[in-house]
C-alpha cells in the first residue's frame, strides 16, 4: 500500500504545514503577547509570553499529522458507508452552535462550537462530510445529473438545506467554498453548467440583499468596492489597507524573516486569514512564488488521484477535496490582494486555525488512501465503464 500512495502530494503537504508552523512562530509574537497578558490580568496565567499561537499550533499539526496517517490506513470505501450518518453528524454540530452555553463567539460570527477546554468549527467538518454526501448522492444519480428536474432542482435543495445553517451564523467564507465545492462536483458528474449559471444568477440576486443586511458584511463590500477613499481606508477598510501595505513593503526578496512590521498591531488577524500579507511582507514576491508553486503542484496532483481513481465514488471525493483546498487558497489570497471582499477564510496548511487543519490534512490522508488503490488498470477499467455508460445513452 504504502508503496503506491502519492508521496509528492504527501511532502508538499509536510512542507506546507511546517512551514505554516514557521510563519506563525513569526508573525503572532505580537498577538501572544497581547492575549497572554490579559490571561496574566485575569489570573490565568503566570506571566505574558509570546508563543502562545506558536504553541496551540504545534498541538493542532500534532493531531492533524495523526489524523493524516489514520486516514491514509483507512480504506476510503469506509466512508461511502458512512457518508450519511457523517453528513447528519455535522449538521446536528451546526444546529448546536445556535444553543446557548455551547456556542463560542469569535470576532463577528458565531460559527465556534465549545466542548470542554475544546472548541471546535462544525463547518470546516462539514466541508469534508459535505464531499462525502454528495459523492455518493451523485453517484447514484449518475442517469439523471443532466437533467433540470431530476438532476439541478434535487441538487439545488441539497445544497441550500446544507449551507443554510453556515449562512446565517454568518460564516460568509465557508458559505463561498461549500458551495464552490458542491458546484464543481455537480458538474464534473455530468450537471449541466447552464442549470449552474442560472442557480448562481437566481442565488446572486435574492441572496445578496439577505446578505448585506448584515453591517459588518455591508462594510466589507463598500470597503472592496471603495479602496481608495481615505475615510473608508482608515475605518471599515483598515485591515485590507494594511495587507496591501503588507504586501508591498515586502518587494522581491521581502524585509526578512522575522522583521515584520505590520504584524506589531497593524494588521488585524495577521496569524490566521491574513498571514499570506505578513508571509509576502517577510519573504518577497520571488519566495511567494515557490510556495504557490507547491499548492499548485498539490492541486495538479489532487486532479491526477482523482482522474486515476478505480472507480466514481474516489474520483468524486478527490477532486472535491481538491477542488477545496485549491478554491479556499485562492479565495484567501484574494482577499489578500483585495481582489475580493474580506471572509475570514483560513489560508489552507499555514494560517491559524485547528479545525481548519485538522480537516484539511484528515483530507489529504483520505486523498493518499485513494491514491493507494490508483493503478493504471484500474483506471482503465473506470474509463471503459464510463464509455460504456455514454454509448449506452447515445443509442437508447
Amino acid at each position: 500500500m504504502f508503496r503506491r500512495i502519492d508521496f509528492l502530494l504527501l511532502g508538499i503537504t509536510v512542507v506546507l504545514t511546517l512551514f505554516g508552523l514557521a510563519m506563525i512562530a513569526s508573525v503572532s509574537v505580537f498577538e501572544s503577547y497581547q492575549i497572554t497578558t490579559r490571561l496574566t490580568t485575569e489570573g490565568l496565567r503566570d506571566a505574558p509570553g509570546n508563543s502562545f499561537y506558536l504553541w496551540r499550533s504545534f498541538m493542532h499539526v500534532i493531531v492533524g499529522m495523526g489524523g493524516l496517517f489514520v486516514m491514509t490506513l483507512i480504506p476510503y470505501h469506509f466512508w461511502e458507508r458512512m457518508a450519511r450518518l457523517l453528513f447528519l453528524a455535522s449538521i446536528i454540530l451546526l444546529i448546536s452552535v445556535f444553543l446557548p452555553g455551547l456556542s463560542a463567539e469569535y470576532g463577528t460570527a458565531s460559527s465556534w462550537l465549545r466542548l470542554g477546554i475544546f472548541s471546535i468549527q462544525p463547518s470546516e467538518l462539514l466541508k469534508l462530510t459535505l464531499i462525502f454526501y454528495l459523492a455518493v448522492w451523485l453517484q447514484k444519480r449518475e442517469q439523471l445529473i443532466g437533467t433540470f428536474k431530476e438532476g439541478f432542482i434535487p441538487f439545488a435543495s441539497l445544497l441550500v438545506l446544507s449551507t443554510l445553517l453556515v449562512a446565517i451564523q454568518p460564516d460568509l467564507g465557508s458559505f463561498f467554498v461549500l458551495s464552490g465545492i458542491a458546484s464543481v462536483m455537480f458538474f464534473i458528474a455530468g450537471g449541466n453548467v447552464l442549470h449552474l449559471l442560472l442557480g448562481g444568477t437566481l442565488a446572486g440576486v435574492f441572496g445578496l440583499p439577505i446578505i448585506l443586511n448584515e453591517d459588518y458584511i455591508r462594510n466589507r463590500f463598500i470597503a472592496f468596492l471603495t479602496p481608495n477613499d481615505p475615510a473608508i481606508a482608515e475605518s471599515i477598510g483598515f485591515q485590507i489597507k494594511q495587507a496591501l501595505i503588507a504586501i508591498g513593503s515586502g518587494g522581491l526578496f521581502g524585509v526578512g524573516y522575522g522583521k515584520s512590521i505590520q504584524k506589531f498591531g497593524y494588521l488585524p488577524e495577521v496569524q490566521a486569514d491574513m498571514i499570506f500579507s505578513a508571509m509576502a511582507e517577510e519573504l518577497g514576491f520571488v519566495r511567494i512564488l515557490i510556495v504557490l508553486m507547491m499548492y499548485a503542484i498539490l492541486v495538479w496532483r489532487g486532479f491526477r488521484i482523482a482522474q486515476e481513481a478505480p472507480d466514481r465514488f474516489g474520483f468524486l471525493v478527490a477532486a472535491g477535496i481538491t477542488t477545496w483546498i485549491a478554491f479556499q487558497s485562492l479565495v484567501n489570497i484574494a482577499v489578500n490582494l483585495s481582489l475580493f471582499p474580506l471572509t475570514g477564510l483560513t489560508l489552507p496548511f499555514i494560517s491559524y486555525g485547528g479545525s481548519s487543519l485538522v480537516t484539511l490534512l484528515a483530507a489529504i490522508g483520505i486523498l493518499l488512501n485513494i491514491s493507494s488503490y490508483s493503478t493504471e488498470e484500474a483506471n482503465l477499467a473506470r474509463r471503459e465503464r464510463r464509455d460504456s455508460t455514454v454509448g449506452r445513452r447515445l443509442f437508447t
